[in-house]
């Protein structure tokens, strides 16, 4: 059974005040009733008559925990809100469990009869100090098919709001007053009934601006659970029920905890926290990590270490206290002089097993070998490593150290270490392939074996005896065997007259069972079973007292030797944390209250591992300086909380924009961060729009998935969170995605006070003017990447980009024979050319090719398009062109109130060229 946690202060803060006064007025002397509902017994219980009078302000809550991940959701009926937990890992404490079941507080627990057991033993556990009732659904409504149809029905999403500004207009004919037109057949149908077919692609557009569908599969199947058991308890309360349709959900949202920092599958993705590569082999399903934030951090030494690790990784702290304490034990750890020390920790925490798995094996009594000899190598281990931790310089200020050596009693450890090495006989055990208990513990016990392993000679003598009783033919092949549980017997070889049923045998013989051999009981071999008795198995027997005696002694301290190996597993990070930052050069960061993101320095992770030389680059933002919130920092200079960079195709923004989240990643997870300084404030969320994950099962587009990303964001974000924008609004009309850009843009920056953190990489060079991203009065910081442009002498040829009246530091201009050099380097300023041509001539477009792109863009941009048509025309068609240009520019040339005499006619016929006849 999982052991319970010490309980968390943290709160969820989607619980009102009426929400609680309705906890208190539920309080009551009423038993928790836990209730197994089977397929043909869930129409039974809801007769039941505890459940006469239906509740339907409970708060409902349906978990699903399978394989150490655990999905969630949640109703809670005063503010009508469906919260979705999206699939995370959970540790074997299943701590987040137990923190979700205290902050959510329900009436109603709903969890599937193939969840994990020491998952139901917790939630059983935690329940009990309340009136909740937990409910063991079968396992078929939990299904994430089933759960994700379940909230494509919801009104929330299947129903769009109308617009009665957008009329249909009617384009054809009627015949007997009713329109014919499909667009009018559609109006009047979705007016009448709704339709099905739209609400439904609705629904399923929709879904993903509150969760990622294919990636949470337990969240899917919680969220069917729920909204099934939502349907059951309307119905007993609402003669006139609608099945999903009549349940009021007014908003679904992502659950989210305080004490832990938000990122989705889509943003772990795209910032590479975790990368997996498929197996080299076709015909195999296994993965390996690739080049990822996991990997490069990963130097456990254990399957905890790397168990807990992952779920940093999926969920950094929110807590400074945690944070800080994590960062002193990697400094600590970093020393120089503690290099030999730690080094020796790490290798003292290989003998740390996979103890919760021999935990649990030992106290179903199904121990092997393996466990006892991982408990033998863990009790030696664990207690050098507690001598190696007083060698530490400046470890006694540490509190992951300080804890291992309060929780670990280093007399009982090496009593557990001694007592198994003593009781346990390794070499026989492992010719015997069972455990064996060494000579010296058990008197009776020795006995025995000495018997057993004389029992050679004892069988020849009483053979020769029998033998001068019976036929000579049968004293030459006569044997006497011993086989557990069977005993003693008479064996003879199977002759051609026993075939024949002509070889006599002793009266007193009885057949026992033949095979190549015949095998007799006498009076003989029954006085052996009783006087010798069936050795084996009575060694067996003893030998499987004695090892269930010590296995007994050992649980006693199961607790003690749980909790050392969880603080080993953390030790287990931190010593990798530490390895880490030796290897790739990492600082420790300075963590403050602040709402601020100070990186001087800053370097991404994974790039520089396979760069030559990678560039740093500098960074200062804070939280909540949008319009109409103004900050400063220390110097008086402005602070904002959004980040512009603009820059040439391919010159490193989108690694800018990762390298910072990455940073503020590793610091929230307690690991020092690739800069040469960074003073970082909390980030309880994080959002990025920067890659595509494009999939022919998925009824979205491209830009459309880019659209939910961003929806998602906007939905979630709060002055804490960090938001990455990277070139959003592509895969568009230019215009409209320039649009949209603008108005997200402006969304987050009029939150004033409460706008997020937000870096933003983008090529809509036009929107930077006066009326949409004015530089000179927009709380936006406005940065490049430089680069340089050298021509076939290497002389650098300058010249301003453009003649816009802000600063463009960038301002080098290329011309046809120059080649572009990136400098990776971050700069203040806008840069207003893409440079979309030398990038294409470095990825091997064709020069001719590329000329022609510039041609055309520069045409584009003197709104000179046209000329385009020229370039088709023959020389006989430019000449008909050049003499009709020249006869309307003598037209307008022609002043009408001019009098010399002429006629108009005439002035006609000249500006013509014509003569009159």
């Amino acid at each position: 059974m999982a052991r319970k946690r010490q309980q968390s202060s943290i709160n969820l803060n989607t619980r009102d005040d009426s929400a609680s006064s309705g906890d208190e007025s539920r309080e009551s002397s009423n038993p928790k009733r836990v209730r197994w509902n089977s397929m043909h017994g869930g129409a039974d219980s809801d007769n039941e008559s505890e459940r006469s009078e239906v509740d339907t302000n409970k708060i409902s809550l349906a978990v699903f925990c399978s394989h150490g991940r655990v999905g969630a959701a949640y109703f809670h009926p005063t503010s009508c809100v469906l919260y979705l937990l999206e699939d995370t890992q959970e540790s074997h404490h299943y701590d987040f469990t137990v923190l979700l079941l205290e902050q959510t507080s329900p009436d109603v627990v709903l969890t599937s009869s193939k969840s994990d057991e020491n998952f139901i033993d917790t939630i059983r556990d935690h329940l009990d100090t309340t009136n909740a009732i937990f409910q063991i659904r079968p396992y078929k409504e939990f299904n994430p098919t089933r759960g994700k149809d379940r909230l494509l029905y919801l009104n929330r999403l299947a129903d769009l709001p109308v617009d009665e500004n957008i009329a249909l207009q009617t384009t054809s004919g009627s015949v007997g007053g009713v329109s014919h037109n499909a667009y009018d057949f559609m109006s009047r149908r979705r007016e009448e009934t709704g339709d099905p077919t739209m609400k439904h692609w609705n629904a399923s557009i929709r879904l993903s601006n509150f969760s990622c569908a294919e990636n949470s599969p337990l969240c899917m199947s919680s969220a069917g659970a729920l909204i099934d058991h939502l349907v059951r308890e309307q119905a007993l309360s609402d003669l006139n029920d609608e099945g999903i349709r009549g349940l009021v959900i007014r908003e679904i949202e992502v659950l989210t905890l305080n004490e832990i920092m938000h990122i989705n599958m889509d943003a772990l993705l795209s910032l590479q926290v975790f990368e997996n590569e498929s197996h080299a082999s076709v015909h195999s399903s296994k993965f390996k990590e690739g080049l990822s934030l996991y990997g490069t951090l990963n130097y456990t030494k254990t399957t905890l270490g790397r168990s807990l690790l992952y779920s940093w990784l999926m969920r950094p702290s929110c807590s400074i206290s945690v944070i800080k304490l994590r960062h002193e034990a990697v400094a600590c750890f970093s020393r120089p002089e503690n290099l030999t020390p730690t080094g020796v920790m790490h290798g003292h925490l290989k003998g740390v097993k996979n103890v919760p798995r021999m935990l649990a094996v030992m106290r179903s009594g199904k121990i092997k070998l393996a466990d006892w000899q991982g408990l033998a190598k863990l009790s030696f281990h664990i207690v050098m490593l507690c001598d190696t931790i007083t060698e530490l310089h400046g470890g006694d200020a540490i509190d992951v150290l300080q804890r291992i050596l309060t929780a670990a009693d280093i007399q009982i450890l090496k009593e557990i270490g001694v007592r198994v090495n003593e009781v346990i006989d390794w070499e026989e055990s492992t010719l015997a392939e069972r455990v064996c208990v060494r000579p010296g513990i058990d008197e009776e016990l020795d006995n025995k074996k000495h018997v057993y392993h004389g029992i050679d000679s004892i069988l020849s003598n009483v053979a020769h005896q029998i033998s001068r009783n019976v036929p000579r033919n049968l004293a030459m092949s006569l044997n006497v065997v011993y086989f557990p549980q069977l005993g003693y017997l008479i064996c003879i070889p199977i002759s051609q007259g026993w075939e024949e049923g002509l070889a006599p045998v002793p009266d007193n013989w009885t057949l026992q069972f033949s095979s190549d051999h015949v095998y007799f009981k006498s009076s003989e071999m029954h006085d052996m079973d009783n006087h010798i008795g069936d050795l084996h198995s009575a060694i067996v027997d003893r030998e499987i007292e004695i090892i269930q005696e010590l296995l007994e002694e050992v649980l006693v301290h199961d607790q003690m030797i749980g909790d050392v190996c969880d603080i080993c597993a953390e030790l287990d990070c931190l010593l990798s944390f530490a390895e880490a930052s030796r290897n790739y050069n990492y600082k420790q960061p300075e963590m403050v209250e602040d709402n601020v993101i100070e990186i001087v320095g800053g370097r991404h992770p994974l790039q520089e591992q396979v760069v030559d030389v990678f560039v740093p680059n500098d960074i200062k933002i804070a939280g909540g300086a949008g319009i109409g919130s103004p900050l400063r920092n220390e110097d008086g200079k402005i602070l904002n909380s959004v980040m512009l960079c603009t820059g040439a195709n391919a010159c490193g923004k989108s690694v800018f924009l990762k390298q910072v989240a990455l940073i503020q990643i590793m610091a929230q997870i307690g690991c020092f961060v690739p800069a040469d300084y960074a003073r970082l404030g909390l980030v309880d969320k994080i959002f990025t729009r920067v890659s595509t994950r494009e999939s022919v099962s998925k009824v979205q587009s491209a830009f459309m998935i880019d659209l939910n990303q961003v929806s998602l964001s906007l939905r979630n974000c709060t002055k804490r969170s960090l938001i990455l924008l990277d070139e959003f609004g592509k895969g568009t009309l230019s215009t409209d995605g320039a649009g949209i850009f603008c108005g997200v843009l402006k969304h987050l920056l009029n939150r004033g006070a409460e706008c997020p953190k937000v870096l933003v990489a983008t090529h809509f060079h036009d929107v930077f003017n006066e009326q949409l991203l004015n530089p000179h009065n927009t709380p936006i910081t406005f940065c490049h990447m430089q680069v340089i442009f050298c021509v076939t002498d290497e002389s650098i040829s300058e010249g301003d980009e453009s003649t816009a009246s802000f600063p463009l530091l960038n301002g080098i201009k290329a011309s046809t024979g120059e080649n572009i050099t990136y400098l990776y380097k971050v700069t203040e300023g806008l840069s207003l050319d893409s440079h979309a041509g030398k990038c294409a001539l470095l990825c091997g477009v064709p020069t001719r090719v590329v000329q022609r792109a510039r041609h055309v863009s520069d045409l584009l941009s003197r709104h000179e398009l046209n000329q385009l048509l020229d370039e088709e025309m023959g020389e006989k068609e430019r000449d008909e062109l050049r003499a009709a240009e020249e006869i309307c520019r003598r037209f307008l040339a022609w002043q009408l109130d001019e009098e010399d005499g002429k006629s108009t006619k005439d002035k006609l016929a000249d500006i013509l060229g014509k003569e009159l006849e």
